[in-house]
Formats: C-alpha cells, structure tokens, sequence
C-alpha cells in the first residue's frame, strides 16, 4: 500500500520562478528531487542543512538569539547522545550479516 501524499504549494515573484528553474536545469534536478531533498535534509537534520536554517532564522529574525542558541545546544547533546547510543547504518547491516553467517536457515 503507497503512502498517502500531500501537495506543498507556495506563491513566489516570476523572476524568482524562472531564475530557479534555469538554475535546476543547471544542477539537472526536477523541482520534484529538489524540495523532496530539501525536506530530507530538514526532517534528517543535516549539520550542514541546519546551519543554513539557524542563519536564516537569525536573518529573519523569527527566533530570539537565546532561542536560537537553546535550538543549537539541543541539536548538539542530541547528536552526541545518538553517536553514543545508537547505530550507524553500516554497524547495523554488519550486525545483520553476522546473524546471517552465524543462523543461515533465518
């Protein structure tokens, strides 16, 4: 069963439209592949993707500097506990292929 989908839609000026088309067309990326990595990055929590977020929050002025700085703090013990407790992705298929040499009939 696919899962549900929504549509995002959102206004912006002509020019930025064409400029933004011309310059995915250069990175050859659909608006599709475009916003969906944007999202990914987003929801994942990319370093780099939410340091961009933090300056464009400073940029806007849409959070105080304390807020921002409580966010990055947060970010930061999150990321250092998930290094200390959790697996990466590459621990946890090594993990599968040890129970695959050790119980073959799984």
């Amino acid at each position: 069963m696919t899962e549900k989908t929504k549509k995002i839609i959102f206004a912006i000026p002509e020019n930025d439209k064409a400029k933004f088309k011309v310059q995915l067309q250069y990175d050859s990326l659909t608006q599709a592949d475009f916003f969906r990595g944007v999202l990914q990055a987003y929801l994942n929590k990319d370093n780099s993707f939410m340091h961009f977020i933090s300056e464009l929050k400073s940029t806007l002025g849409s959070q105080s500097k304390p807020q921002i700085k409580k966010v990055k703090k947060n970010l930061q013990e999150s990321q250092t506990t998930s290094k200390q407790f959790a697996l990466e992705d590459d621990e946890v298929e090594n993990i599968f292929d040890i129970l695959e040499k050790e119980h073959p009939d799984l």
